[in-house]
């Protein structure tokens, strides 16, 4: 078409072209439906299994008759829960014996493995004010509240670290050359749990105060979704290192991925972690910003150079987040999924450092 041509020719090509171009439209829709076809399909087969995977499901996990982590707890002298709910009141537990050492070698662990990632190491406080939870996107008031509220004051008890270490960079501007920011934050959680009910609410699976330690990371816009994948690998290779059954489920957050494993007591896949990428939900309200470097995109663009180069503008940074290992779930799943039929529990190999070489729990005598 570049070239010199007869009007009846130049004619006759832009006719060819304007069918093509109704064709390649055509076409183009045609392969987004086959390819959105294929991804429904593909998503039915499962992977491969390793050749020594028993046959079944995880029901055919044991030949014996399993017990829930309620009776193992009270068979092993474990924990006590109708002490705690004289004490307390209902849903709160007391930790005996190894499941002490258990809790303790849970957290140690998760926080030793997570921050050989890179990540920061961080205790946080468990009282914050009710501005900074709201700013994180919880409800600290209203009938249907998670958050504990403390009466005659502004401040709140945390369901998560989430909501501490958001907090720590607000109303700054973080240097653009130390970001990404990454934290694992160990904190006691403390949730209402209005409207809670149920078997899966029962024991360990659902109460009100509770460890957990916490994955926090801040970063720049570009770079969130590949800090999200991040995340969501550290959690799954840290489940899987204990030789847990779980599955993961996407969800909207902006984006969410929860991590379920399976608990024979309930006879079905429990929540045990999540990965959420907020994007810039909560720096927006906590006035969490960086400035770019002037070798990013914006600075190259204007091309301007030297002292007479204007600073690039602030942007607000994004945040993500992931549980590492919330503590009695966790449990949970330990007690149940390595149960004997003896009655003993065997404790995963990289939890037996923690618990001074510990290899099994067994019934007292």
């Amino acid at each position: 078409m570049k070239g010199k041509l007869e009007p009846l020719v130049r004619q006759a090509l832009l006719e060819e072209g304007k069918n093509l171009k109704e064709r390649l439209i055509a076409l183009e829709e045609d392969l987004t439906h086959v390819t959105d076809n294929l991804q429904l399909e593909a998503q039915c087969i499962p992977n491969v299994t390793h050749p020594a995977v028993p046959i079944g499901g995880e029901e055919n996990s044991f030949s014996f008759p399993i017990k829930d982590h309620m009776q193992i707890g009270r068979e092993l002298d474990l924990f006590d829960f109708d002490a705690a709910a004289e004490v307390s009141g209902s849903k709160f537990y007391y930790l005996k014996n190894e499941a002490v050492l258990l809790e303790m070698a849970l957290v140690n662990w998760a926080i030793s493995e997570v921050s050989k990632k890179g990540f920061t190491p961080l205790i946080t406080p468990e009282i914050v004010r009710s501005s900074i939870v709201e700013k994180c996107g919880f409800q600290p008031r209203g009938k249907n509240t998670q958050v504990y509220s403390i009466e005659g004051s502004d401040q709140c008890l945390v369901g998560t670290s989430e909501i501490s270490v958001g907090g720590i960079h607000m109303d700054s501007i973080v240097p653009d050359s130390s970001l990404p920011l990454k934290y694992v934050a160990y904190s006691h959680c403390f949730r209402t749990e209005a409207g809670a009910a149920g078997m899966a609410s029962r024991g360990l699976y659902r109460v009100h105060q509770f460890s957990k330690v916490e994955m926090f990371i801040l970063c720049r816009p570009e770079d969130s979704n590949l800090f999200h994948e991040e995340l969501i690998e550290i959690e799954e290779e840290l489940f899987a290192s204990l030789g847990l059954h779980f599955k993961g489920l996407g969800a909207p957050a902006y984006r969410k991925f929860d991590v379920e494993a399976w608990m024979p007591g309930l006879g079905r896949y429990g929540e045990i972690s999540s990965a959420s990428n907020c994007t810039d939900y909560q720096s927006r309200r906590l006035a969490i910003r960086y400035r770019p470097s002037s070798s990013d995109q914006e600075a190259a663009a204007s091309g301007k150079r030297g002292k007479g180069a204007s600073a690039a503008p602030t942007q607000f940074v994004h945040t993500l987040n992931a549980t590492a290992c919330a503590v009695p779930r966790m449990i949970l799943c330990l007690l149940e999924n390595f149960q004997q039929e003896d009655g003993s529990v065997i404790i995963p190999e990289p939890l037996q450092p923690f618990m001074g070489g510990l290899a099994v729990i067994y019934p007292k005598s």
